[in-house]
C-alpha cells in the first residue's frame, strides 16, 4: 500500500497504510463476489451489443433553408446570413 501511495504522490503513515490495505482487500473481495453473481454470458451480451442508430428516419423533411430568414430576423444582430455574436476569445 505504501508503494501505491508513493506512485500517487501522497503521504500516509504506516497505520493508515495498514487500514487502507484491509479496506482494499475487502473491496477486492466484494468485486469477486459480484463477478460470481453476474454470469460471464451476461457481460458478453453487453459487449456484443455494439453501437446502433436509435434515431428515426426523417419521413417528411422540410425544405432546406425555409426557416433561415425567420431565425435571422429574430437574432439581436446579424451579418449577411449569419447570426452575429460577441467575440469570446
Amino acid at each position: 500500500m505504501l508503494d501505491l501511495a508513493k506512485l500517487a504522490r501522497i503521504e500516509i503513515s504506516d497505520a493508515e497504510a495498514e487500514k487502507l490495505s484491509r479496506e482494499f482487500d475487502a473491496i477486492l473481495g466484494y468485486v469477486s463476489e459480484v463477478k460470481e453473481v453476474v454470469p460471464e454470458q451476461h457481460s458478453n451480451i453487453l459487449k456484443n451489443v455494439g453501437v446502433f442508430n436509435v434515431m428515426r428516419e426523417d419521413a417528411n423533411p422540410h425544405e432546406s433553408g425555409i426557416y433561415t430568414e425567420k431565425i435571422l430576423n429574430e437574432a439581436p444582430a446579424r451579418q449577411d446570413n449569419f447570426i452575429k455574436v460577441k467575440k469570446i476569445l
